[in-house]
């Protein structure tokens, strides 16, 4: 595998191949991370965008996806609330606006939100939209299109709705939906006119096949943001006794997406708290956003730490 002539072809507008990408897996790590940095140069110049969620409703969900705390198969203690008000979204919004943050998204735990429900959530974003510099994003599951449509008209940019990994690697990991459905949505996301965030989560026990598998699969609805989550096994989840991967694992993953899906933003989303470097690493080999702050059951990195990093890496905020 030449890389270099991988990368002028890409950045002349050319694609790899399933075959190519899985050549990557074995190719040079520091070569591979140099060139997906090229590519992101090339692709996304040095704009850094930073994403802070907040859950927004929280409890225990109807599906049964193995690595979620959340799920229905979990035993791990969770908090349970309904849908916030708006003026709690809006003040915890207010705490995040003026940084340099481009997106705020609210994430609810279940399959779908009723109509009284996202009703709520429009009111938030609403308030969003008056009160802050940020985007609103919306993460609440298989929602239809009269909502989606709702959620544009209140100021929502961006949905989220993660693949999760390969189309056949998932019906082992969640059986009470697939990604057909997940596909068929983001489809929908697309035609309503909104910008589309949608990536995964390493680490459940995928083989390689199953990565690259699921990046090609996003090349079908080519989402804007491409959120990269190592798994972090919790306690009570039919996960909590995996393994976590390795920070050159991790590195790879980041660089062979962005060769994939290279005018994505590649999102190093959770999992960065436990590499030794928070992930810089990986914001010089193909990465250009991250989810700043706490996740949703999970530890982050903090605003504060993020900025750091973005002003010493030479990116500037967008």
């Amino acid at each position: 595998m030449d890389i270099k002539k991988l990368t002028e072809r890409i950045i002349d507008g050319g694609s790899i191949t399933r075959e190519e990408a899985l050549e990557l897996v074995e190719a040079p790590l520091e070569e591979l991370c140099s060139g997906a940095d090229e590519l992101r140069r090339h692709f996304n110049g040095d704009v850094f965008d930073m994403c802070a969620i907040m859950s927004v409703k929280g409890g225990r969900c109807s599906e049964n996806c193995k690595f979620c705390a959340q799920s229905s198969c979990s035993k791990a203690d969770i908090d349970t609330f309904e849908v916030r008000d708006a003026e709690y979204v809006a003040a915890d919004a207010r705490a995040h606006s003026g940084k340099g943050i481009a997106h705020y998204c609210q994430v609810s735990s279940g399959r779908r939100l009723n109509k009284s429900e996202v009703a709520q959530i429009c009111e938030n974003v609403k308030r969003i939209v008056a009160e802050t510099d940020m985007a609103p994003c919306i993460s609440l599951g298989l929602i239809d299109k009269d909502d989606l449509l709702a959620l544009k008209a209140a100021g929502v940019q961006r949905v989220h709705n993660n693949i999760e990994t390969s189309p056949e690697y998932f019906k082992k990991v969640c059986s009470t939906h697939t990604t057909d459905e997940k596909i068929e949505y983001m489809k929908l996301v697309r035609e309503v006119g909104l910008e589309l965030c949608s990536g995964g989560i390493f680490g459940i026990g995928e083989t390689w096949e199953d990565r690259i598998d699921m990046a090609f699969a996003l090349v079908e609805i080519q989402p804007d943001s491409v959120p990269i989550n190592m798994l972090k096994p919790i306690k009570g989840t039919p996960m909590e006794d995996r393994e976590r991967l390795s920070k050159d694992e991790v590195r790879r993953i980041v660089a062979i997406f962005k060769y994939i899906l290279p005018e994505a933003s590649i999102r190093f989303a959770a999992g960065r708290d436990y590499l030794d470097d928070t992930g810089i690493s990986c914001f010089k080999g193909g990465s250009n956003a991250t989810i700043t702050g706490n996740m949703l059951t999970v530890k982050g990195i903090s605003v504060e730490q993020d900025l750091k990093t973005i002003e010493e890496l030479g990116y500037c905020l967008g």
